[in-house]
């Protein structure tokens, strides 16, 4: 019987820690996991004994970088038509409107930001990284691009977009232009996450999801119309697959820390 990719484990405060267990692959998502990822995000709607959510990666190494790269989407033929299996892998696309507070250590990259997007702040340690290597490997940053806007200065959001592997956005950057709520000594990102859902999971219940639905509301009707044109942008400007790979398998590890 293998692991799950998913592990989740509740405390008596009502804040429940949801972390993403495939360090080797450094937290990259399978099908499996964005199935368990959807699966978990719609149980805790009806849990009761949650009130608050922390979401890390295993290891220190990343929090995540998106998609497994072995892992083979069919696509239909149509250029109007993208199956994206990360679409569904957060928590708002599921429904939840309990607080989530990412914890980030390590490397968090690409398809991460489907999940950091979708999360009410961010705590990271100060060895955290942010990049986007899609350009890098001949593929449009689209759903990427819109999650990063919604909660970066548009500069430095198109910044970590065009870069690529180029360059990534250190903690301290990323904590001076909002994209992280708070830095903590490394490994200390997840004890400083559930402090603060501690917080939030003691306050009254309907007042916080409240709170979590109108703070969406503000940016859902700009993020749904952004993302409406990005299975088009993606099936325009994406290198065919082949091209892709050996882009990737090219790649080099030369890069720039701001």
């Amino acid at each position: 019987m293998t692991a799950p990719s998913v592990r989740v484990a509740t405390g008596p405060d009502g804040v429940a820690l949801v972390t993403l267990d495939r360090p080797m692959r450094h937290n990259a998502i399978d099908l499996e996991t964005a199935e368990r990822l959807a699966s978990v995000w719609r149980g805790f709607r009806s849990d009761d004994e949650v009130r608050a959510v922390v979401l890390t990666g295993a290891g220190s190494r990343a929090f995540c970088t998106g998609i497994d790269r072995t892992v083979q989407v069919p696509q239909p033929s149509s250029p109007y038509s993208l199956d994206d299996p990360l679409l569904t892998i957060g928590p708002k696309a599921n429904d939840l409107w309990k607080p989530v507070v990412a914890a980030v250590e390590g490397m968090a990259c690409g398809g991460a930001f489907y999940l950091l997007g979708e999360c009410e702040f961010l705590v990271a340690s100060e060895e955290a990284t942010f990049f986007d290597p899609h350009t890098s490997y001949g593929m449009v940053s689209a759903y990427e691009s819109v999650f990063l806007a919604q909660r970066m200065p548009y500069g430095e959001a198109a910044r970590l977009a065009l870069m690529g592997t180029a360059e990534r956005l250190g903690a301290r950057r990323a904590y001076d232009t909002g994209l992280v709520s708070e830095l903590t000594p490394p490994g200390g990102a997840v004890a400083a996450a559930r402090r603060a859902a501690a917080v939030l999971a003691a306050q009254p219940t309907g007042a916080v999801q409240g709170t979590v639905r109108a703070l969406w509301a503000s940016r859902e009707a700009v993020r749904a119309q952004a993302l409406a044109h990005a299975p088009q942008l993606i099936a325009l400007g994406n290198l065919p697959p082949e091209r892709q790979a050996g882009l990737f398998a090219s790649r080099s590890r030369d890069f720039r820390v701001r």
